[in-house]
């Protein structure tokens, strides 16, 4: 098939009147503002702790053309989406003519949301003074509406991977539609939770209609709109300036899956990136056929991905808007696992997504290598678990990512935190764990030697172990185990991630990438995230820093000998 070129921003087509720079900063502000109100009120009412401890959700505001206003901190891949995700459930429910003051949509054919059908988009439109002005946006992780399992690495199709709502009412001019709401109820195993996540999600829509017409009030139509196109004309000057100090010219980047969840053998990619003038084109066509197993990346996460690695980069710490997206171009062929077609299964679409930006970071380092980090871990490390309270009969269910060492770039070390793909994101507390579900946190610790050596050392992994008290189903869902980060500018890889099992009967299981594995009780989950790549000749690292990395226990006596032997160490026998 042919390419297609997918513009994730467009410019202003005609310039508007001038308004004051200070109200524009107002407006901006307000409108952020705003965002956060939702994610409050979101998280503030949310059952799951998937949703209030985990942050698995996105939440923005658009204007009427669906550009993005404002969006909340939480997690940059669904943000990146948030956008189709709007599009297709108001054209789902037959378009625009077909909205009420007071409707909200749900939505989440995966083809149009670019994640798996749990990562569900909720939309609301706002009407001022009976005009439609904006939406708000809310996309969160359910933890179950009836796939197959809870989670799954091994669905053959998309219909195996939970219900379909494909742009569906779920409040209709402010009235809750029952059957709809009965049915979602009756297709999830933890009805419970997802009753009271629904709704909170209504509360933060709701929230966040109501925040954004109080902006457009307090400011008119007129000038609102004004102050907005002048906002998104910064933005889009921020990541146009960066781009213009990169050479132009066409580099690669590589990553490679460990296997399709369905049939054995890596399935490695390649990335394009092409850097002209002011602008950056991210080009994906070359990559490999879409897959018989689930780690196909539907086009608006790959248009995500492209939209979080650039403005991670360019984006100078500002809340992103839809300016900030204008000068990128992104190319993709369809029917290959960066653009896959119905009804190819996509329930790890985020883990492909993940090493893309890696990829992208990776092609950029040869135009120059000091804007960007050696490669993390490089997957979010996710572990969902399930089953049956042995007291109660009552079902549960959990799931989090898990933190991995940070690639260090050129004047610092990298960190041990989620992979930047779920920045903003977090997850849940032992305590937390530990009182809502049925095991025990026996290990959770930073692992010495596990960053890569460099001048600046990666950050470490970390090391997880999980001991059943109950009898429980675990699905894992982790990624680089067979290939360990890259280091960058004579730095080295660090550890790879990992995922055993330890039965109560001694025997031991590698099961990185696996659905509904039986844990009775007494069973071990050990997890083990990778480290970052080290950046820069070793031999070149501070010998205070080495020191310090010893004292602190980040590395062992063999590692500094071994890596740094320029620095001399302190004899630890007297």
């Amino acid at each position: 098939m042919e390419t297609i070129l997918h513009k994730a921003g467009q410019s202003r087509t005609a310039p508007s009147d001038p308004v004051d720079p200070i109200t524009t900063e107002v407006v901006r502000h307000a409108l952020n503002s705003a965002a956060n109100q939702m994610k409050r009120a979101l998280v503030r009412t949310a059952f799951s702790p998937v949703i209030y401890e985990v942050l698995d959700f996105a939440v923005a505001l658009y204007d009427r053309d669906v550009r993005l206003l404002a969006q909340a901190p939480s997690l940059p891949m669904f943000m990146g989406t948030l956008n189709f995700c709007v599009i297709e459930a108001v054209k789902g429910i037959g378009g625009e003519e077909n909205l009420n003051d007071g409707d909200i949509i749900i939505y989440n054919w995966p083809y149009g949301t670019g994640s798996h059908p749990q990562d569900l988009a909720v939309v609301m439109p706002a009407f001022h003074e009976g005009k439609l002005v904006g939406y708000a946006a809310i996309k969160g992780h359910w933890l179950d509406i009836a796939g197959k399992d809870p989670y799954c690495t091994d669905t053959i199709d998309v219909f195996q991977e939970g219900t379909i709502y494909p742009g569906v009412k779920i409040v209709e001019a402010g009235r809750m539609v029952e059957p709809i709401y009965r049915i979602i109820l009756a297709n999830s195993r933890v009805p419970k939770m997802i009753a009271g996540d629904l709704n909170a999600e209504i509360v933060g829509v709701r929230t966040g209609v109501r925040a954004l017409l109080e902006v457009v009030a307090r400011h008119g139509l007129a000038e609102f709109g004004r102050a907005v196109e002048e906002m998104f004309d910064h933005g889009e000057r921020v990541v146009r300036t960066y781009f213009e100090a990169i050479p132009d010219g066409t580099y690669s980047g590589s990553g490679v899956m460990d296997d399709n969840g369905v049939e054995p053998g890596q399935i490695p990619f390649d990335i394009t990136v092409i850097v002209e003038g002011d602008s950056v084109r991210l080009d994906y066509s070359a990559a490999p056929p879409q897959q018989a197993g689930p780690i196909n990346c539907p086009v608006p996460s790959t248009i995500s991905t492209s939209r979080v690695a650039i403005s991670m980069l360019a984006g100078m710490g500002e809340a992103p808007n839809e300016g900030h997206f204008r000068a990128i171009e992104v190319v993709t062929r369809p029917g290959t696992m960066f653009h896959p077609l119905p009804p190819a299964p996509c329930f790890l679409y985020g883990w492909p997504a993940v090493q893309a930006i890696e990829a992208v970071y990776q092609a950029l380092s040869h135009a120059a290598p000091e804007i960007v980090p050696a490669m993390s871990g490089g997957c979010i490390c996710s572990l969902v678990h399930w089953g049956t309270r042995e007291k109660t009969g009552e079902p549960w269910a959990d799931g989090a990512p898990h933190p991995v060492g940070q690639g260090a770039w050129k004047g610092h070390d990298g960190g041990t935190m989620l992979h930047i793909a779920e920045s903003a994101t977090r997850f849940s507390p032992v305590e937390v764990w530990e009182s809502r579900n049925p095991w025990l946190v026996e290990c959770m610790e930073l692992v010495p030697d596990s960053g890569g050596p460099g001048q600046w050392r990666g950050g470490m992994g970390v090391d997880f172990a999980f001991r059943m008290l109950e009898d429980t189903y675990v699905t894992t869902s982790v990624e680089r185990t067979e290939n360990g980060p890259w280091g960058l500018a004579g730095g080295s890889g660090g550890r790879a991630n990992a995922v055993r099992i330890e039965r109560a009967g001694g025997a031991v299981e590698n099961r990185p990438k696996a659905t509904r594995i039986p844990m009775p009780k007494g069973d071990l989950l050990r997890l083990r995230t990778g480290g970052g790549g080290g950046y820069g000749a070793p031999g070149d690292r501070a010998p205070e820093a080495v020191l310090a990395d010893l004292e602190d226990g980040y590395i062992t006596e063999d590692y500094a000998r071994r890596h740094h032997p320029h620095v001399p160490l302190p004899d630890r026998k007297s």
